[in-house]
């Protein structure tokens, strides 16, 4: 190994008063020694004790501060609240993921726009009086990462105006769009929101005291995972409103959605959902006082729920004090609670328990009744890692945001607790902000969850805690595996040559997984009895090697779930078979060295 010692004084200056920084470095491997990667390479060369090439894929995650950027905002998280006075420049130069910051805004826009391919903007009080004109927001964020966007008093007053979304927010990770006052008060116009994807969305007074509005909903969040839209006061005291939710929700994962006082007080008001949330996994509506002292509004349920499994909806004072309200039901899933339900007006068509047979087609289809949706290849038994053998591929991509890792300095003076969690949420600036308080709760109650049996786990916000976590565990003669690329996903691959890491004994592994959080998380774990293969993968036609792949088969699952995806997959039960993954994009296993 080429080294040599670098000394460098490094002056920075931090409110207008400047200090010295003394670093002293050896450079190794050719690396720049005051970069995060070539510190890094400094720490691995102490911990680990072979000379086994390193990871690239994971040291590429190193942050990407300079010396000076690092002296900086190390001295500014000192003070959180300094710190977070300049979030935006400190999530774009470390790599962050930080929602933009779309506070109200008093610019009105009077022109006819196309938004094509337009991302993360505030549309306040945009088409605010407006007569006539239709903007078009076609395929708008498609295939971000994160989305927010704020359309706060959108085509409020207009006359006349109508919208399209079509393709909004499509193949979107972590959308998070407001409509919060959208339509108040405007007449006539029309909304139209085709193949419209969102985790967490907010209707907020949408279209409140309109004239004889029209919206379409079709095939809102269709195949999406953990649905939640909000509809707070939509068509309160509407003229005339007339919605149609189409395919809303179908194929979604745990859908959950709020009819909060949705059309209450309106007048002549139609509603139709029609292949509501058909064939979705569990999930629950709430509609609490929807229709609530409405005048002569038609409401149609067909298919509401039709092929959906578990999950439920709530009806707390529907259509309560309502005049000339007619409500039909046809072929609802009846797996529902109608408190204080308007007792006139209503008709159940052949209203029945449609879910009993519901698991069993759901297995099918490769859906579980709880929140597992398994898609071929997920899952696999050992046996099936023999040379030319045809299985499917499952879609092994890295689908999260990109993001790097933050130095383990400056990790060590962010607060990272449930219990911190609205110091959590005012550092990163989440405000009310659904999706980021998700996305900070979900992951740190995970990093807070006791071990399952057998299992030492660990939160890894650093390479050098991945590192230290895996040698404790494993010792330092250890080496990182990973599948070599994505090719061959979602199709059938053959298997070529393969080869048992450690010999093909049960051994021990630390695999991590990424988790979603503003900087780079991964949850790392260990469980024992594992074996760890390497195979070549081919490309069933031609033969060729597409890829190499490496697998872990867990043959202890005796904690595991009985409703745990691989046995909805392979069938069988906890304790009684063994089963085996791949390891996905940037996720990775360590290994005792070969």
């Amino acid at each position: 190994m080429n080294s040599s010692i670098v000394v460098l004084l490094l002056f920075t200056t931090l409110n207008s008063v400047p200090f010295l920084n003394v670093v002293v470095a050896v450079a190794g491997d050719g690396e720049n020694p005051f970069t995060r990667r070539g510190y890094l390479i400094r720490y691995w060369n102490k911990q680990i004790s072979n000379d086994l090439p390193k990871p690239s894929f994971l040291l590429d995650k190193a942050s990407p501060l300079t010396a000076a950027q690092f002296a900086v905002f190390s001295k500014l998280a000192d003070d959180l609240n300094t710190l977070s006075d300049h979030l935006p420049d400190f999530c774009n130069q470390a790599n962050l993921l930080c929602f933009p910051d779309l506070s109200p805004s008093l610019e009105k826009h009077v022109d006819i726009v196309n938004f094509i391919s337009y991302r993360n903007k505030n549309f306040t009080n945009y088409g605010s009086d407006r007569i006539g004109g239709a903007d078009s927001f076609e395929n708008y964020s498609d295939g971000e990462n994160v989305v927010s966007d704020n359309f706060r008093r959108y085509s409020r007053d207009s006359i006349g105006h109508g919208e399209k979304f079509t393709g909004y927010a499509a193949a979107v990770n972590v959308p998070d769009q407001s409509f919060n006052g959208y339509g108040t008060t405007s007449t006539g116009g029309e909304g139209k929101f085709s193949n419209y994807n969102g985790e967490v969305n907010k209707f907020t007074s949408y279209g409140k005291n309109s004239n004889g509005a029209k919206n379409e909903f079709t095939n809102y969040a269709k195949n999406s995972n953990v649905m939640s839209s909000i509809f707070t006061n939509y068509g309160e005291t509407g003229n005339g409103g007339n919605d149609t939710f189409t395919s809303y929700g179908d194929d979604t994962n745990v859908p959950e959605n709020t009819y909060k006082n949705y059309g209450a007080e309106s007048n002549g008001a139609v509603e139709k959902f029609t292949s509501y949330r058909s064939d979705s996994t569990v999930g629950d509506d709430e509609f609490q006082s929807y229709g609530k002292k409405s005048n002569a509004a038609a409401v149609d349920f067909e298919n509401y729920g039709q092929s959906g499994s578990d999950g439920g909806s709530r009806f707390s004072g529907y259509g309560i004090d309502a005049i000339g309200q007619t409500v039909d039901f046809k072929l609802y899933n009846p797996n529902t609670t109608f408190k204080s339900y308007a007792k006139e007006g209503i008709t159940f068509a052949n209203y029945s328990n449609q879910s009993s047979s519901m698991a069993a087609k759901l297995a099918e289809k490769g859906k579980m009744v709880n929140k597992w949706v398994v898609e071929p290849g997920k899952f696999f038994r050992e046996k099936m890692l023999k040379k030319g053998n045809i299985i499917p591929m499952p879609d092994i991509r890295d689908k999260m945001p990109k993001r790097s890792f933050l130095p383990r300095v400056i990790i060590s003076k962010l607060p990272f607790s449930t219990s911190d969690i609205n110091k959590l949420k005012n550092f990163f600036h989440a405000g009310d902000d659904v999706s980021m308080e998700k996305i900070l709760v979900n992951s740190l109650t995970e990093c807070e969850r006791k071990p399952s049996r057998d299992e030492t786990k660990r939160c890894a916000a650093s390479i050098e805690d991945m590192i230290d976590f895996a040698t404790t565990v494993l010792g330092r003669d250890v080496a990182v595996r990973t599948t070599e690329n994505t090719r061959g996903y979602n199709g059938n691959i053959m298997i070529g040559e393969v080869e048992g890491v450690n010999g093909g004994n049960v051994t021990k592994s630390v695999s991590c997984h990424q988790s979603l959080f503003p900087y780079l998380l991964y949850y790392c774990h260990s469980v024992p009895k594992v074996r760890v293969y390497e195979a070549d993968l081919l490309d069933p036609n031609s033969k060729a090697k597409i890829n190499r792949g490496v697998a872990i088969c867990h043959l202890d699952t005796g904690s595991w779930s009985p409703g745990h995806g691989a046995f909805v997959a392979l069938g069988s039960g906890p304790g009684l078979i063994e089963v085996c993954h791949w390891i996905f994009e940037n996720d990775m296993t360590w290994t005792i060295a070969d």
